[in-house]
């Protein structure tokens, strides 16, 4: 499998990628870019695992366990002393 990557819960495979480009518009903290009319994983440890990607993929190319990130980022702002707590995973 070419260019198959998994990060966390994050599953990408570029071959069945159509290059849509959705992943790159959806995602909120830039994992993807899109090159010469494919998706690229750029920013593989930035993924939050909030699912959006995944959600927007027609082709079926990524997979995520939706809700692990978010759960960290609870955590962190607990242990930081927020009140807010963020995702960016709308």
């Amino acid at each position: 499998m070419l260019d198959a990557y998994r990060e966390n819960t994050l599953f990408f495979n570029s071959e069945l990628c159509r290059g849509c480009g959705m992943c790159a518009a959806v995602c909120p903290h830039g994992v993807f870019e899109l090159r010469d009319r494919k998706a690229v994983l750029v920013r593989r440890r930035a993924c939050m695992e909030c699912g959006a990607c995944q959600k927007n993929c027609l082709a079926g190319a990524i997979a995520v366990e939706s809700g692990v990130g978010c759960a960290a980022a609870m955590i962190h702002a607990a242990l930081r002393g927020r009140k807010e707590v963020s995702c960016d995973c709308s």
